[in-house]
């Protein structure tokens, strides 16, 4: 059972672990081609909750948010892979903080190409999310080891 739990994790971690290498080696001065996805969605996100709240909501730095993603990606899916909580709880705050904002399927015409793809993508992120919440319930449910006191033994008489 351990092994196929193993090949499990490292099946699931290697998208995340894969994403992040290939966002690393495509980042460049300006962010890649992630950061050229990423920096006309994030605007439209900050300029709506800016609206919504009344409030203005400083600029971020998309070349500061990439190295982010990367990390939370790269270093949570390393740490999921050997059964570790806290890359499950990486990978969820990764997947949380960018699925909205790269799969905006709401902002689109159900009739047009681009919705179906985002939605596809959207739904797909929230099956990862919900493999992580899966996994982090069940590390949760399953009792740890708890030594046995030894039982001093009766001396003969």
């Amino acid at each position: 059972m351990g092994f196929f739990s193993f090949f499990g994790r490292l099946l699931f971690a290697s998208f995340f672990m894969l994403s992040a290498w290939q966002m690393y080696n495509e980042f460049g001065v300006d962010g890649g081609p992630a950061a050229k996805e990423l920096r006309p969605k994030l605007n439209r996100v900050l300029k709506d909750l800016s609206a919504k709240l009344g409030v203005v909501i400083p600029h971020i730095d998309i070349r500061k948010v990439v190295p982010a993603i990367i990390g939370l990606k790269g270093l949570g899916g390393i740490l999921f892979l050997f059964g570790s909580q806290f890359g499950a709880y990486l990978l969820l705050l990764q997947l949380a903080l960018t699925t909205p904002i790269l799969y905006d399927f709401y902002n689109y015409d159900p009739s047009k190409p681009k919705f179906e793809s985002l939605l596809i993508d959207f739904t797909r992120n929230m099956a990862f999310f919900g493999a992580l919440l899966f996994f982090i319930g069940m590390k949760n449910s399953i009792p740890r080891r708890q030594h046995k006191k030894k039982t001093p033994k009766a001396k003969a008489s």
